[in-house]
């Protein structure tokens, strides 16, 4: 079999269990495998998504140029599509941002604008509206707002755990643009409403690339947090702990979020007598090479208590 563009091979990512993480036999823990989409994360699906209906909408022109406010990975997706397809992209990227991502966005032709780090995402997302706003060949693609964004995950990757997993009992993601788990809840819980969703959040104050709190002062306008059954905080320490434990014991080189993931998959598998867990690893190790991180030794094996929880709400 054969491809006749790297733009077919997004989506369709590996299913793999986890067997050194289970807590007992009859729970099973799975990992979604989202670094293997050609940029190297699971934003292709949306990025590809979002180019599509921006083209079925007639919003691009001959001097467009696409632009998008990103911690990195979305920013690299939409610069692979869009040199593919023809259109300039400008990336709006925190300076907290790993320098990997940003050589990256580099590489694929992508014009880099760094916004203050102070302000996180929220400061990259002000910056650029305030682009877009002051020069009309700017379309802002804006992931927060996109609802091409669920739906991509609600046409791919939630179809493909179906598929796949078809008795699938929880699915946990990071809480980032909210397309995820919103896109993924949709379509799981039209098959069973019983299957539980639950979101990975960073404690506030505490930064782990591509994921947000929401109490930090911006709720993503695509989140549906009516599909999201419970959401639990999750610290940088233990997201990279459980980062370099995936490595060590399943040989899964993930960047951070994927390990903020797995910790709360652990929790949640720690409260369960059987069922199936999937998690979504959103990008794979390579974006975060510079992070001293790698260097530390990974901490025991018992898993932590839970720290914190949350219910699905604003209050």
């Amino acid at each position: 079999m054969y491809y006749s563009s790297i733009l077919e091979t997004v989506g369709n990512t590996p299913l793999i269990e986890l067997k050194s993480f289970s807590p007992r036999p009859r729970v099973r823990i799975f990992a979604k495998m989202e670094g293997a989409n050609p940029s190297g994360s699971i934003k292709d699906r949306i990025a590809l998504k979002m180019i599509e209906e921006a083209e079925a909408r007639g919003l691009l022109k001959p001097d467009s140029i696409l632009l998008e406010p990103t911690s990195g990975n979305t920013g690299v997706a939409l610069a692979l599509i869009a040199t593919m397809k023809g259109y300039r992209f400008t990336a709006v990227v925190s300076e907290k941002g790993t320098q990997d991502k940003r050589r990256m966005l580099e590489l694929y032709g992508a014009t880099v604008i760094t916004s203050p780090g102070a302000a996180g995402s929220n400061g990259a997302i002000r910056l650029a509206q305030e682009i877009a706003r002051d020069d009309p060949r700017y379309v802002m693609l804006f992931q927060y707002g996109n609802e091409a964004n669920p739906a991509a995950h609600y046409e791919t990757t939630g179809a493909e755990l179906l598929r796949d997993l078809p008795d699938v009992s929880v699915v946990v993601a990071g809480l980032g643009s909210g397309g995820t788990l919103t896109g993924i809840g949709r379509r799981l819980k039209e098959h069973n409403p019983a299957i539980r969703i639950i979101g990975a959040e960073p404690v506030q104050g505490d930064s782990i690339q591509g994921l947000r709190n929401l109490a930090d002062g911006f709720v993503p306008p695509v989140l549906d947090l009516r599909v999201i059954d419970e959401r639990l905080l999750v610290s940088s320490q233990q997201a990279w702990e459980r980062t370099l434990q995936l490595k060590e014991q399943e040989g899964i080189f993930a960047g951070p979020s994927s390990g903020a993931v797995l910790d709360v998959a652990l929790r949640v598998a720690e409260r369960m007598e059987e069922g199936k867990i999937v998690i979504i690893l959103a990008d794979g190790g390579w974006k975060y090479l510079s992070e001293p991180r790698w260097l530390v030794q990974p901490a025991g094996q018992s898993e932590h208590t839970a720290t914190a929880t949350l219910q699905p709400s604003l209050c």
